[in-house]
């Protein structure tokens, strides 16, 4: 209850009462949406693992890592900017630059992810010459990029006109139903799935997916931007877009690595085994992650107002109510880690103890609080991408040094000792550059007090 009159404190303290009716509807929207997504995706992981086998589950797993991995760059930083830019043209009525960033920056996205679908084509093409197994299947998958960035950049700008709804129902819920949805026909007509058809039912969801979500979007502007015409500053855009796309990619690449070394160095077995573990000790992080949906802005509005005081009361506040849930999820993950691997296939129990190892760093990752939103969110993201870069470049090279000795728990490994490193970094930068404690240990000790 003391932390429920903290929050309600800080809130009523710092927001108009519209204001904080309109952001609890807000984030009471997403986190419904998050939590919905999060176990459809689940249950359809496991469905597509238990249908397709380990190992046309982890070419699958294989095509999709990345395919989203370069959808990433093919934003060039877009989906981040623009949840600067439209509001801020927005409120100075500045219609023709707001009509000319929506252009842009979508005509921009389509044409970099062509460009990198094609090299992707021929680099496939040429590895296949050399032996590459799963060609057609990952060939088929890099035409997704061009579909998954729009729908990313799309969703973006849905956030930036407070359409929270069309924002994060597509990606989260939609999309996961909709690829299920097809691949379970399809399995009832065939009676057997494939790698090749699942990609093709995700693809064709996602296309459907696109249009409507575009046609929806423009529905919700403001009716003065059909009456302007256009103002583009595609130079200053990219000087905004193109740091925020390395911090984004950084981060991508520190979550998609071990996937993708192993079925370099290995085989979409272990692929497919491995990802099981990943996506069942990803479940630590969930309530991390939605807290910080919700917390970002506010930890922005009172760094703003220079309330210190007030700042280090939410996080240690948020810290429990973060830590605590997450403790319980990983207790239950860890005791029964046998049956929930098990809910994929037999195959998939023998990683047991890397989902042990995945699950412990996400408790780390847990309990040290809000750290990348808070340097982000208070004006200090260089510093961040900095932690980023070198964290994915340590994380890259112990990959490719475990994963031969040690197999994938050599990936797990690596993958936590890295996370726990940009947890301790950022930690540490958050304490100097905002004299704020973070963790959940401060949290316990302001309690003991």
């Amino acid at each position: 209850m003391k932390i429920l009159r903290d929050i309600r404190w800080l809130f009523n303290k710092f927001l108009e009462p519209n204001i904080l009716t309109s952001f609890v509807q807000g984030a009471g929207i997403v986190l419904i949406l998050q939590v919905l997504g999060a176990i459809l995706s689940y249950v359809g992981q496991v469905l597509l693992a238990q249908w397709m086998g380990p190992a046309e589950y982890g070419i699958y797993d294989y095509a999709m890592a990345w395919s989203s991995l370069l959808a990433i760059f093919a934003g060039i930083g877009f989906p981040t900017s623009v949840l600067r830019l439209i509001p801020e043209y927005i409120i100075r009525c500045d219609w023709a630059r707001l009509r000319g960033v929506i252009y842009a920056s979508w005509n921009l996205t389509l044409i970099v992810s062509l460009i990198l679908s094609a090299l992707s084509t021929v680099l496939i093409l040429w590895l296949t010459n050399k032996g590459l197994k799963c060609s057609t299947s990952l060939l088929l998958g890099v035409w997704m990029i061009p579909l998954l960035a729009l729908v990313m950049l799309q969703s973006e700008m849905s956030r930036a006109i407070q359409q929270v709804g069309l924002a994060y129902a597509p990606l989260q819920v939609i999309w996961p139903f909709l690829s299920l949805g097809s691949a379970f026909l399809y399995i009832q007509i065939s009676q057997t799935l494939k790698s090749l058809p699942a990609i093709s039912a995700a693809m064709l969801a996602l296309l459907a997916i696109l249009f409507i979500q575009l046609r929806l979007f423009w529905q919700k502007l403001p009716s003065e931007i059909y009456r302007s015409s256009s103002i583009y500053e595609i130079h200053e855009w990219l000087r905004i877009s193109l740091p925020l796309l390395l911090s984004d990619g950084f981060f991508i690449v520190l979550n998609q690595t071990d996937v993708l070394i192993i079925g370099v160095l290995l085989d979409s077995i272990n692929v497919g085994i491995y990802s099981a573990a990943t996506r069942s000790a990803n479940w630590v992080s969930f309530i991390l992650l939605s807290v910080n949906a919700v917390a970002a802005p506010i930890f922005a509005s009172l760094y703003a107002q220079g309330d210190q005081k007030a700042l280090q009361k939410l996080v240690s506040t948020l810290a429990h109510c973060i830590f605590w849930p997450s403790l319980v999820i990983a207790i239950f993950l860890i005791v029964f880690a046998r049956p929930i691997l098990g809910t994929f296939g037999s195959e998939f129990v023998g990683a047991q103890w890397e989902m042990t190892v995945l699950t412990l760093s996400q408790l780390i990752n847990a309990g040290s609080g809000s750290v990348g939103y808070l340097m982000i969110m208070t004006g200090h993201q260089n510093q961040t991408v900095r932690v980023f870069g070198w964290s994915a470049l340590i994380n890259i090279t112990l990959n490719l040094l475990c994963i031969p000795l040690f197999g994938i728990m050599g990936a797990a490994l690596a993958t936590a000792f890295t996370m726990i490193l940009w947890n301790i970094w950022l930690h540490i930068l958050v304490v100097k550059k905002l004299n704020v404690y973070p963790s959940i240990l401060y949290a316990l000790s302001l309690s003991a007090k």
